[in-house]
């Protein structure tokens, strides 16, 4: 079973989903945002289950900083060139992506497993 999280360490939500697997003892794969980014493709599959209003993360710091609420944009183009952008955590395995800390979910979902 390959799990991801996408995440940032500074993110409270990614640390409590990192904690949750590791709990478990699921093994999981970590990509730190602030180190590497998501792909075309890794985005696309995030955006099979999610529109991009949802990916992006609106109430973060970043999207403040970088004033996006007054500046017309495309989202996914923001989304590929500063991965800073996107709510996280991202947890994705199987045929499922989830936003945010979602353990009800991972919980349906690894029993099916």
């Amino acid at each position: 079973m390959e799990i991801q999280i996408f995440g940032v360490k500074k993110c409270s939500d990614s640390n409590k989903a990192e904690r949750y697997f590791k709990e478990r003892r699921i093994q999981f794969q970590y990509r730190d945002l602030t180190i590497k980014g998501v792909s075309k493709k890794e985005l696309d599959d995030i955006l099979r289950f999610y529109s991009p209003e949802d990916v992006i993360n609106k109430k973060g710091k970043r999207y403040r900083e970088r004033n996006l609420e007054f500046i017309k944009h495309d989202i996914i183009e923001e989304l590929l060139a500063d991965p800073l952008l996107i709510r996280t955590p991202v947890v994705r395995f199987k045929n499922l992506v989830t936003i945010g800390y979602t353990p009800e979910i991972w919980q349906k979902s690894l029993l099916k497993i």
